[in-house]
């Protein structure tokens, strides 16, 4: 019985978290892996609580993994704190090497794995909103430092994009639902106001009260999931984290049968969805370009 531990950056009721774990533990089964026979996996799940992620990566590293699997950021910050002998896998971390986690993305040394959006993504998304919502001039970007420490990489794509989409930024943090919902109103009162979230597990877990404040006051805004889309959101492009957790199990498989992390190089995302709501664009008088509705992967009526 060979074991791997995983902490996951999404409550254990999130379904989108379920669905990222299943295709992960699908990528080992194709590898050969018997949950129960051949491998045991030891589970965690925390959002936005540092001490509570800590504790669950110390409680992990307790249970003598060969293997551990960190997602998103907070977690990989409490799988470091908590091992350092221990290889570990991470899925969907934004600039890692910016952030310190590997010394190369080429040779990473004893924590590998599939980076998240890079910087220029953050043009990308203005770009986005601004075709399906041109009336749009001012626009607050929102996130949790706590669980996205690395979103300033995205400001100055959108910084240097605004001017010549006559659009103003502000960069609003969050820490707490209260302080979403202030951000939220707050550019909801602005004349041409809309919004951009940028990756960040807090906000994953909070997406239905961002969704449900951007249609109360009639904002324009878009997601980097296609998660957010079911909910109401307007439009989502991101990465496709589901495949990104199935490729996972490929270099978990290859540490259990012996190959060293430095030897697997830190992949960069190869899938992206583009995602639109027809009814959230209807409710808010806005037009769907059809060169948009042909390049999108989802489309809800």
């Amino acid at each position: 019985m060979r074991r791997i531990g995983v902490l996951m950056a999404r409550r254990a009721d999130d379904a989108q978290g379920q669905k990222q774990f299943a295709a992960l533990r699908q990528g080992l089964t194709e590898r050969g892996w018997s949950e129960g026979k051949t491998l045991h996996i030891e589970m965690r799940w925390s959002v936005a609580d540092a001490a509570e992620a800590l504790e669950f990566a110390q409680e992990l590293v307790a249970s003598k993994p060969e293997v551990l699997v960190a997602n998103g950021t907070p977690s990989l910050v409490a799988m470091r704190a908590a091992t350092s002998s221990i290889p570990v896998v991470f899925v969907s971390v934004a600039d890692p090497l910016g952030q310190g986690f590997v010394p190369s993305l080429a040779r990473p040394g004893n924590i590998t794995g599939f980076s998240a959006e890079e910087a220029s993504m953050g043009g990308k998304w203005l770009e986005l909103l601004k075709e399906l919502a041109p009336r749009v001039t001012r626009i607050a970007i929102i996130y949790n430092p706590e669980t996205a420490p690395y979103a300033p990489m995205f400001f100055p794509a959108m910084q240097a994009a605004a001017p010549k989409m006559a659009v103003a930024l502000s960069i609003s943090p969050v820490h707490s639902p209260a302080d979403i919902e202030r951000a939220v109103v707050g550019i909801g009162r602005e004349s041409g106001g809309g919004l951009i979230v940028v990756p960040d597990s807090f906000i994953f877990g909070q997406r239905r009260q961002v969704t449900a404040l951007a249609a109360q006051h009639g904002l324009p805004a878009i997601y980097p999931l296609e998660i957010f889309i079911p909910e109401g959101g307007l439009i989502a492009y991101g990465i496709e984290r589901v495949d990104m957790f199935h490729r996972a199990a490929d270099y978990v498989d290859r540490i259990l049968r012996g190959t060293s992390p430095t030897e697997l190089p830190v992949q960069q995302p190869t899938k992206f969805e583009l995602a639109i709501n027809l009814k959230t664009a209807k409710s808010l008088g806005l037009s769907v370009p059809p060169s948009m509705l042909l390049s999108a992967d989802e489309v809800i009526e």
